[in-house]
């Protein structure tokens, strides 16, 4: 009997030494991450963008939790009319730094969570925590491919809506 049991312990502990470990959570450098400007290429319609083009967010550190966020877009073309909104962002979750708060009027709080990201930094995927709401950034526009491929990974993460491509801005301003 002894041996059995030794037999069922080494199995057991066999087992779990091949079972694979859990994916480490996805994490933000936030020095990096949170700072220049990031060109809006691809985000769910809403009527507060209806029209605008070339979106563009501006990060700019504070200190290591807060992050000062300009969203901007043009209003008839990439040359247009400049609409912008100023926001005070909070990083929710120090450490791992996906999670952004922005509040942007007295009573207008954005929560944003990087779902994806691009090892390089050139790109990433944000969305609202219910995923109702996502948006595609990158460092410089992108091929329409790669656009696939980010709206293909978006939808694996969770968002299942429509995302519209606006026209960007040749580069970032």
């Amino acid at each position: 009997m002894p041996v059995a049991k030794l037999a069922l312990a080494a199995l057991i502990v066999a087992l779990a030494a091949a079972t694979p470990a859990e994916p480490q959570p996805l994490s933000v450098n936030a020095d990096s991450h949170y700072s220049g400007v990031w060109l809006e290429l691809g985000r769910t319609p809403m009527w507060i963008t209806d029209g605008c083009v070339a979106g563009t967010t501006t990060y700019t550190r504070v200190d290591d939790r807060r992050v000062d966020v300009v969203d901007d877009c043009r209003k008839g073309g990439v040359d247009g009319k400049r609409k912008a909104i100023r926001g005070k962002g909070v990083i929710e979750d120090p450490g791992v730094n996906r999670r952004l708060k922005v509040s942007y009027l007295p009573f207008v709080t954005w929560r944003y969570e990087v779902l994806d990201k691009d090892p390089d930094g050139v790109w990433f995927i944000s969305a609202s925590p219910d995923r109702k709401k996502v948006f595609l950034y990158a460092r410089r526009p992108l091929p329409q491919a790669v656009l696939d491929e980010l709206t293909a990974r978006a939808r694996r993460l969770g968002y299942s809506g429509e995302i519209e491509y606006p026209p960007a801005r040749p580069v970032a301003p």
